[in-house]
């Protein structure tokens, strides 16, 4: 009937039996009495859903039935006793901001349809493959422009580079492949060496991992714009701003959720993927044939080193950097459609074996054709204008380089996140960052890694040249955690074939610790990008051989935090016997008005124990309170302090610390009255002492602050009162 409903959980209805005894005593035991707006059993708990349950006599004597009545909250769907759930209409945007919220993010996805923003295994490898892909816009030109600095002869070097970059490649995919299988769950650096090589070298891939993701935002961004200035050359100027608004672009896109960010950037990657391979296979048959024609530029390199085996090993170092985002597709095996392993397995090589053809065919067309970047023109467009000419394609082919080069920073939005969620859970990092925003995405470290990467972009001017060398350190430093990691989980778990993979892992761990190790040395300074122009001291490794051990200081002191927090709010073994808490009230009070009176209302209702204090400054104010306190003070007695130094804060501070420890309180609640503006802007207007002294309380133990907003719009309209009502 109506709201009235009986369950499981209800006392029962039952029909008594029609004798006089029972009837009085019914009459005379009453079963049921009413507290705080609740009917509940003698003895019984609060009921959870606070309920109503009242006896129903019937029409005959000893007939006694039970009424249940439960509130109906709006916004809200019963699942249960005590368990509510918010519906979706909660969701929904509140005024022009929400709005605009909701049109750029999306509307809140149900935690129950998480398994439906999984990614098949075409999408994932937008997703998660779209930086190593994207790579090739960028480590052959750079290894490049290391090899001119032995002269245009030098070029030819490229090629066995390139040979040697794809069969380090293979090893790692191959040393990969193994982790997905082992760690089906996301076998990231960071969980394969904690479990197997101790928390140290877990945090140290975790802290090399951040700065890689960091970077590949950075560096993917910085290169999509080089790519549109290339074909756009009046837009140089705006590099930096066009940066900035590229990433903010790209968060905004990963903050609607993984599934959404695949459909966003599956076109462009394989748009991308079939112009590239379009433009190479064209450009090696033109080669073949002898009608490929390379503009060379008005004036070539002069050596300006020798070409030494130190050099080599530099381009070398540089041009592995083509092989981020390996880590990503093992990170990520959670968002795989099932079965996840196999799938991810298939992609991690699907994406190596493009890779490598598109690496070496490009590496194949820099030598045969000699090709020479300049500072206003990348490889990429210096191939596509000799293939295309100046048409159609061209620009297709730069549009895609600059497209998928702002897409590839998606593989560090896939993983990052996920990284920084995986550190919150085990206390290394802050645990904000493990929160799903209302798309299913770890929205505080997608906005994380945005504003990092904004800000790298803005110190290193958008220059890829600076960003490299700390770009292969840090991922090949993961690299060698991971693998390193995974010999030591095979020699642990010993199972069929055991030595071959972890002969295999072994490999993989020597051959990038050997990378990694190198990538430091060659780069280690770089004298012709000092930090400070005119001070010998420029960007290099160095960075990261610095950051990544502060960064694991940091993890651990955030540990060592949440270790003491969880120690500090740990509860007894035993619950200790109930007391009554001792508790003072307060109610500072600055003038008599509507804030004040209501505040002193509500604290009559919390205690009898009530006091009202005024600090006062001016004496007129002060007499003008003391003359009107009987008739607006709620029969509480007021306290004046007066404070000739005018100072309104500490006075009020040493009185409650002195009322404290005179009256042996557990707490002293203060009550602050609080008038609410209806517009942000008229904040500013009114003094802000209640919110400092909120702030000093905070850190001092046994004071509660509870503000009492006065809104000035609902009452202005309950009294119809207008702005034509105020004083002229």
């Amino acid at each position: 009937m109506g709201d009235f409903t009986a369950d499981d959980d209800s006392p029962p209805a039952p029909r008594a039996e029609s004798t006089r005894d029972n009837a009085d005593r019914d009459a005379a035991e009453p079963t049921f009495i009413t507290i705080a707006r609740r009917t509940q059993a003698v003895g019984s708990e609060a009921p959870p859903d606070r309920r109503q349950v009242r006896p129903v006599r019937g029409k005959r004597p000893g007939d006694v039935s039970v009424r249940i009545q439960r509130p109906r909250y709006q916004g809200f769907e019963r699942r249960g006793k005590g368990h509510l759930e918010a519906l979706v209409e909660l969701e929904q945007p509140r005024g022009l901001l929400g709005a605009a919220r909701q049109f750029l993010i999306g509307s809140a996805i149900h935690s129950d349809l998480e398994h439906e923003q999984r990614l098949s295994k075409k999408k994932a490898l937008a997703v998660f493959s779209s930086d190593a892909l994207s790579s090739v816009a960028y480590a052959p030109q750079e290894t490049l422009l290391i090899l001119l600095a032995a002269g245009a002869a030098a070029i030819w070097w490229s090629l066995p580079i390139s040979v040697a970059v794809v069969t380090l490649l293979a090893i790692v995919v191959t040393s990969y492949r193994q982790t997905i299988y082992a760690y089906p769950s996301g076998g990231g650096s960071y969980i394969v060496a904690r479990v197997n090589l101790g928390e140290t070298v877990g945090l140290v891939a975790a802290a090399a991992l951040v700065v890689g993701y960091i970077l590949t935002v950075s560096v993917s961004i910085a290169s999509a714009i080089d790519q549109l200035v290339s074909a756009v050359p009046v837009l140089l100027v705006w590099r930096v701003p066009l940066n900035v608004a590229a990433i903010a672009l790209v968060t905004l896109a990963n903050l609607r959720g993984v599934r959404e960010s695949g459909n966003i950037f599956s076109i462009p990657t394989y748009v991308f993927l079939a112009a590239m391979y379009g433009m190479i296979g064209i450009g090696l048959f033109r080669l073949a044939t002898g009608t490929l024609e390379v503009p060379r530029p008005e004036s070539m390199p002069d050596a300006v080193t020798p070409l030494t085996l130190f050099l080599v090993l530099r381009a070398f170092a540089v041009g592995s950097a083509v092989m981020t985002g390996t880590e990503a597709i093992s990170n990520g095996i959670p968002a795989f459609t099932a079965p996840e392993p196999k799938n991810a397995a298939r992609t991690l090589v699907a994406m190596a074996a493009i890779l490598a053809v598109m690496f070496l065919g490009l590496s194949v067309l820099i030598v045969g054709a000699q090709v020479i970047p300049t500072h206003s023109e990348t490889v990429i467009s210096i191939l596509a204008r000799s293939i295309f000419g100046d048409g159609l394609l061209y620009y297709v082919v730069q549009a895609a380089a600059a497209l998928i080069l702002v897409l590839a920073a998606n593989t560090a939005y896939a993983d990052f996140p996920r990284l920084t969620s995986l550190g919150a859970r085990d206390g290394y990092a802050p645990r904000q960052l493990a929160f799903r925003g209302e798309r299913l995405a770890f929205s505080n470290g997608i906005i994380l890694l945005g504003g990092l990467s904004a800000t790298l972009n803005v110190l290193f001017a958008g220059s890829t040249g600076a960003l490299l060398p700390l770009y292969a350190v840090s991922v090949f430093l993961a690299f060698t955690c991971s693998q390193a990691g995974m010999v030591a989980h095979w020699r642990r778990e010993r199972g069929a074939g055991w030595r071959t993979k972890a002969a295999v892992n072994g490999v993989g761990a020597i051959v990038t610790g050997f990378v990694a190790l190198m990538a430091a040395l060659t780069t280690l300074m770089n004298a012709d990008l000092p930090i400070v122009p005119g001070i010998p001291i420029g960007w290099g490794s160095w960075l990261i051989l610095a950051i990544v051990p502060t960064l694991v200081v940091f993890f651990k002191l955030i540990r060592r935090h949440y270790d003491e927090a969880d120690l500090a709010r740990e509860l007894p073994n035993v619950a200790p016997p109930r007391k009554r808490i001792q508790n003072a009230v307060v109610v500072p009070i600055a003038r008599i008005d509507r804030p004040a009176v209501e505040a002193l209302r509500y604290a009559r209702s919390l205690s009898e124990d009530v006091t009202a204090v005024h600090v006062a400054v001016e004496g007129e104010r002060s007499d003008q309170i003391e003359r009107t306190w009987a008739q607006w003070g709620e029969d509480i007695p007021l306290t004046v302090i007066a404070s000739p130094y005018r100072s309104l804060t500490r006075p009020l501070l040493q009185y409650l610390e002195e009322l404290r420890r005179h009256e042996h309180v557990d707490y002293v609640t203060v009550i602050l009255p609080e008038y609410v503006p209806d517009r942000w802007w008229k904040h500013i207007l009114h003094g802000q002492s209640g919110q400092v002294l909120k702030w000093q309380l905070l850190f001092q133990p046994g004071f509660v602050v509870t503000s009492v907003p006065c809104h000035e719009r609902p009452w202005l309209t309950a009294n119809g009162r207008t702005a034509s009502d105020l004083p002229a």
